[in-house]
């Protein structure tokens, strides 16, 4: 393992900005200082004019692997993910077989210690019928369990309300759920078949799976961890109502309830489907501009806790398909970072929170054990930045399988210059450094 030397890098951390060195060795962070002398052996590295941030993580992607490899596989979304500055991702359990049973879970992440570039967790899957198959998840090594209230890609919807009760008042563990009502759902939907049989406009997408549909499924499962007082995650909020849900009175480690933004519903609105089309349709769907004000505003005042992707790839020709063939999802793991950046300097929101949102709460809220912060001691899981190179997107820089992304045409005013993981170098200079191999994320039971 080599041991490094960032030297005189702009390091963001803990709510502050300071030119210092860091000093990596086997794998951890041993010193943070103004200036550290080169020990023998160190490889030095010059991070002059560059940003020094912790790793980001990413609390929900979807890597497709097992059984739906040709649209990506963990191999070659980690990878996107280390060239954007992702060091660590909890992957969700709607694969093929979906993850509903222990020995399942256990396969994905046998595939992952054998492929994954970056650090790795998995959630296990809650159904309809496998609650004494939750019950028996371990804590220490898995982030949580998910519940997909509303149905997406896959078929995981849990929608029977004895089931509900039993999994909120019966998990002690993180439980983090897509929340969208699928009666309102489905009404929507016939509503826009009978008036459009199979051509209906991808400018249906968020009037179909509305804003009310989101609030019904999220207010549904807010009521259910406050009476059992269980640890809930809502994943990717897509509503201005909605963020009123959570509240910002108690810091980030005492809160039971917290929720997460994702990129897409930060970056577009519905504006943009015109433009975009099906490369921008997710579930929940992107909706209005004043919707995406109202997730900014509760995330800046920490309503909202985290920033993370949904990261969803599909293939090129299954998006191309009209509205009703085309998938939900897409790929984002690769520009996240310096998506957020561009909206630091638009002056939407400090580097310093950004970096909080996408590397430090994370790790608060999943209780990740040395993660998320540049600490001494702490993994050395380390992003580098170049404010003052561009990043142009286009498919041949793509680097998920599906080779794709809704940010294409774009290019951004910073770069991922290096990324490491646990003091490895996994990227540099636009090269993926094959061989580098992420862990497996531990977390703190209490």
């Amino acid at each position: 393992m080599n041991n490094y030397l960032i030297k005189a890098g702009t390091i963001v951390n803990e709510g502050k900005q300071f030119v210092g060195d860091v000093l990596i060795l086997n794998g951890r962070i041993q010193k943070i200082a103004s200036t550290i002398d080169l020990p023998t052996g160190v490889v030095e590295i010059n991070a002059e004019g560059k940003y020094v941030l912790p790793g980001c993580i990413d609390d929900q992607v979807h890597f497709r692997e097992p059984g739906l490899t040709h649209k990506g596989t963990i191999y070659s979304e980690s990878r996107a993910a280390v060239a954007g500055g992702i060091t660590s991702f909890m992957e969700m359990p709607n694969t093929v077989p979906n993850a509903l049973t222990q020995e399942l879970l256990a396969d994905k992440y046998h595939i992952a210690a054998e492929t994954s570039l970056a650090n790795y967790s998995f959630f296990m899957g809650a159904s309809n019928d496998n609650l004494e198959e939750v019950l028996k998840t371990n804590h220490q090594n898995i982030c949580g369990i998910k519940i997909f209230m509303g149905s997406s890609t896959g078929n995981m919807l849990v929608d029977k309300e004895a089931v509900l009760e039993s999994l909120f008042s019966r998990v002690s563990m993180l439980i983090a759920t897509h929340c969208e009502d699928e009666m309102t759902v489905r009404k929507n939907l016939a509503l826009f078949k009978e008036q459009y049989g199979e051509e209906i406009p991808i400018s249906a997408h968020p009037i179909i799976r509305s804003a009310e549909a989101c609030f019904l499924s999220s207010s549904l499962a807010v009521s259910l961890a406050k009476k059992y007082q269980s640890r809930l995650h809502i994943l990717h909020i897509s509503t201005e109502r909605e963020t009123h849900l959570f509240d910002n009175s108690v810091p980030l480690d005492k809160k039971h309830i917290t929720a997460e933004a994702c990129i897409h519903h930060l970056w577009f609105s519905d504006q943009d489907y015109a433009e975009k089309g099906n490369f921008i349709k997710w579930n929940p769907a992107v909706k209005t501009a004043a919707d995406r004000e109202g997730i900014w505003k509760a995330l800046l005042d920490d309503r909202i806790d985290v920033i993370a992707t949904d990261h969803a790839p599909h293939t090129l020709d299954e998006k191309s398909m009209t509205y009703m063939g085309a998938p939900s999802g897409g790929p984002l793991v690769q520009h996240a970072l310096i998506a957020m950046l561009e909206k630091v300097q638009e002056g939407k929101i400090s580097i310093e929170r950004m970096v909080e949102k996408m590397a430090h709460a994370p790790a608060i809220l999943f209780r990740i054990q040395g993660r998320g912060f540049i600490r001494e001691g702490y993994h050395a899981d380390i992003v580098l930045v170049d404010p003052n190179r561009k990043t142009a997107v286009y498919k041949e820089n793509c680097l998920s399988k599906c080779a794709w992304s809704p940010f294409e045409g774009h290019a951004f005013d910073h770069a991922i210059d290096s990324t490491f993981i646990n003091g490895r170098l996994a990227y540099s200079k636009g090269e993926i450094l094959d061989g580098t191999m992420g862990d497996r994320l531990l977390f703190n039971i209490a």
